[in-house]
């Protein structure tokens, strides 16, 4: 079979190193009892070779025409399972039929959208066991006070249990990024719903980083608050120093500030 050409276009970064990608899918637990694995972009399936091996009910989607013709040829027994299609546009809740786990090596120029759609479908994926650019995996999993702490930080770890696994070095992939990689997992936590309307816990955490170097009472005064929560210390504080259960808090008093 003919490789498959790494195109720029869809930033893949083929991994090499035949030990990383078995320490990767020895990360995914099957938490919750879950025995069906997504891999998104498998490539060449370097991961996929030991994802197999583990005996997941593997399902892959891949945007690139080139790696979906490879892999139906070298996993003809996967045929009915390898999609054609761009994980942001699908909808695989009919496909996956309930909860799964969500393994690959994420392109990094949509790392970001692909967890936003996680959240999305936060009920039915239950475990991520990813590799991503090296700074977005460490803001996923930075404690609050942290400069790295941002949006993703907050809206993953309300629904997620986050473990920074290792790092991987830029030569060990074709073509090599400019940048170190790092390897996450997270694990869905018990919290089936936030103890505030999500819809606007959503809105005020990305509201609340839309200028994370002011205080919260400028950065959230443009959603029309009360003066009386104008006035409250919390406000004083940035968001990145706002942890869940902060950000949930304020946004309850967001809410009863309107119906006042």
């Amino acid at each position: 079979m003919e490789k498959v050409k790494p195109k720029k276009h869809l930033g893949q970064h083929f991994l090499t190193d035949l030990s990383i990608a078995e320490n990767i899918a020895k990360a995914v637990t099957g938490h919750g009892g879950v025995k069906k694995v997504l891999e998104i972009g498998p490539g060449m399936g370097v991961l996929t070779d030991f994802l197999l091996v583990q005996n997941w009910d593997l399902y892959l989607v891949d945007i690139d025409k080139e790696s979906i013709a490879y892999l139906n040829l070298k996993y003809p027994q996967l045929s009915d399972k390898i999609i054609d299609g761009d994980y942001l546009k699908e909808n695989f809740e009919p496909i996956m039929n309930g909860p799964y786990a969500v393994a690959g090596n994420f392109p990094y120029n949509i790392s970001s959208q692909i967890f936003f759609k996680i959240l999305e479908v936060r009920n039915q994926v239950t475990e991520v066991v990813c590799m991503l650019q090296k700074e977005v995996a460490e803001r996923i999993a930075s404690p609050k006070g942290n400069k790295s702490y941002g949006i993703l930080s907050v809206l993953l770890q309300a629904f997620y249990d986050i473990e920074y696994l290792f790092t991987v070095p830029p030569g060990v992939f074709n073509p090599p990024p400019k940048v170190n990689s790092g390897v996450i997992r997270l694990t869905r936590n018990s919290t089936n719903k936030l103890d505030c309307d999500e819809k606007l816990f959503f809105r005020v955490v990305k509201q609340g980083f839309s200028t994370r170097r002011k205080t919260l009472r400028n950065a959230i005064k443009s959603m029309g608050i009360s003066d009386e929560l104008k006035a409250d210390p919390v406000l004083d504080l940035r968001a990145e120093q706002l942890g869940v259960e902060d950000f949930v808090a304020l946004t309850n008093k967001i809410q009863e500030s309107w119906n006042q």
